[in-house]
């Protein structure tokens, strides 16, 4: 299993427009084969700041859902929105305490 962290910035007048879509597609997302897990962040000091966590299976799982016409729909009705590149890693889990 691995992360994916993606970073994006959004303009102000439209970040109810993206946590609407978000809204929209989120069941999607988790129920697509490979995410185990999704969560959307928003940074404390500056509210136009997000963060989106997904655990995957596999990198291909990963490369299959950045491929399918679910991402692509999902991208094109975000990216328009940002006020400055998105920012992703993809980084393995180590240790996690609960």
């Amino acid at each position: 299993m691995f992360v994916r962290i993606v970073k994006m910035g959004f303009h102000e007048e439209h970040i109810n427009r993206f946590l609407s879509n978000f809204d929209a597609v989120k069941t999607s997302i988790r129920a697509f084969e490979g995410c185990q897990f999704l969560e959307l962040y928003r940074d404390k000091t500056d509210p136009s700041i997000f963060f989106t966590y997904s655990y995957w299976k596999t990198e291909q799982d990963l490369e299959t859902y950045r491929k399918s016409n679910l991402f692509k729909n999902v991208w094109a009705d975000t990216k328009p929105l940002f006020n400055r590149p998105a920012e992703a890693w993809s980084v393995d889990k180590l240790e996690s305490l609960e």
